[in-house]
């Protein structure tokens, strides 16, 4: 079994991308600039988005935060979208869901100037995907598939069983994975909560993708022989033993089925480290303008 490091991928992808900013500075060029929106107080939200800032600072974009109270109108944010898909210096930025919910987010979603929405959540950007045109591919399944390849995890004609349908995961992992491109070509099931005898089409799989959001759902006996786990999950348990009261694990259960997978992320340290890096990576795509 061979443990996929996310952390490790990630800050590689990181210092890739510090090299290619210190070239675009050097050539008299403009410094990448990401910035994001934070709704409210919401502790998980507050500290991706300060992780993002942290990422930019290391590899050499400008970055700004811009907050506002959770008791803020739908159209005090829209004027805010408004005002940074007008900005030139601002290459791309994101708004940090969850949003209250006085506010629609699928409305603050397709504000977003689709050129900048370095998420990869809007409308056109979707469709881009599905066409297979260029486009921004949202963090967590461009992580993903930039964690297959760096592990040389072939995926041609391979089984890819995706679990969870979300929009964020699950819905863009299953069409990039069915993708007729260097790395993909897989025959891909789409499995989520009306699926029936989810367990005989895991077991049929030689790749699973476990976006579900249940803490250890996926058990040793839905799992073939050398299967490759992805565990997107994060989910946090009640832990006595622990000062902090709880622990992190993922939809996988991980003790049982690392024994029998060939590859496997581990949570924390497996995909999440990714999702900031897959970000930075889109940004950078934005400011070069790449298409």
């Amino acid at each position: 079994m061979v443990l996929i490091d996310g952390k490790k991928i990630s800050l590689e992808l990181q210092s890739e991308i510090a090299l290619e900013v210190k070239d675009i500075i050097a050539k008299g060029k403009k410094q990448p600039h990401l910035a994001a929106i934070l709704v409210g107080d919401d502790p998980a939200s507050q500290t991706y988005v300060n992780n993002k800032v942290k990422a930019c600072q290391n590899v050499g974009f400008k970055s700004t935060l811009i907050r506002f109270e959770t008791t803020v109108s739908e159209q005090k944010l829209l004027s805010k979208i408004d005002e940074l898909n007008n900005d030139d210096d601002v290459d791309g930025y994101i708004v940090q869901l969850p949003l209250p919910k006085n506010i629609s987010e699928q409305k603050i979603i397709e504000a977003i100037k689709p050129s900048k929405d370095v998420d990869g959540f809007h409308p056109v950007n979707v469709g881009r995907l599905v066409l297979n045109l260029p486009t921004y591919v949202s963090a967590t399944p461009f992580g993903i598939v930039q964690l297959l390849e760096r592990y040389n995890i072939p995926t041609d004609g391979k089984h890819c069983v995706v679990i969870g349908r979300s929009h964020i995961v699950g819905s863009p992992m299953s069409i990039l994975m069915a993708k007729n491109t260097k790395l993909a070509n897989c025959t891909v099931t789409l499995c989520h909560s009306h699926t029936k005898n989810l367990k005989e089409h895991t077991l049929n799989a030689d790749i699973i993708i476990a976006a579900i959001g249940k803490p250890n759902f996926v058990t040793a006996d839905m799992v073939k022989e050398g299967a490759v786990i992805i565990d997107v999950g994060i989910n946090r348990v009640n832990d006595a033993s622990l000062a902090k009261g709880f622990k992190l694990v993922g939809d996988v259960k991980f003790d049982e089925v690392s024994k029998k997978s060939s590859y496997i992320t581990p949570v924390p340290g497996g995909v999440g480290p990714m999702t900031i890096a897959s970000l930075l990576k889109n940004t950078l795509i934005a400011a070069k303008k790449e298409f």
